[in-house]
């Protein structure tokens, strides 16, 4: 296993809760949840085109290409959109801890179906007794941080 891997993917976590705070200041700040949201992604896009200008080395695919992908390759912004909307709307009542508990194990479990089937491209990765088994101690995890 790469170690700058898991140490990104830990990162990442650290990230997530952090903009889930950030993000709902915003939108107590505004009292407008999508303005707060349009806000985040704003400088997301906006530090995206930065890192592209600088750091791009591959050509830009010509316009045909794009007509030849399929459409629902195109639908991870709104994913995106639905997932940062919908933190900074309920983050405060349910608290970072809780919430993330919650969508980690919405992840997981989704994350095993996709694998188990190779859906989006992904190898297959059956379904087994240590992954059900991982899932009831996540699920296990989450009642317990959630029985406060």
């Amino acid at each position: 296993m790469n170690w700058i891997f898991v140490l990104v993917a830990f990162l990442l976590g650290i990230a997530n809760t952090t903009q889930s705070g950030v993000n709902s200041q915003l939108r107590i700040a505004l009292d407008n949840p999508i303005l707060a949201a349009i806000i985040s992604f704003s400088g997301g896009l906006t530090v995206l085109l930065i890192s592209y200008t600088l750091f791009n080395t591959s050509a830009v695919p010509p316009l045909d290409a794009f007509r030849h992908i399929s459409w629902w390759k195109f639908t991870g912004g709104l994913f995106g959109a639905f997932f940062v909307t919908s933190v900074i709307m309920i983050v405060n009542n349910l608290g970072p801890a809780n919430m993330l508990c919650l969508i980690v194990a919405g992840q997981l479990i989704s994350a095993i179906i996709i694998d188990h089937y190779g859906w989006l491209g992904f190898h297959v990765q059956p379904i087994n007794l240590a992954r059900i088994t991982g899932v009831i101690f996540l699920i296990v995890g989450v009642y317990l941080i959630l029985k406060n």
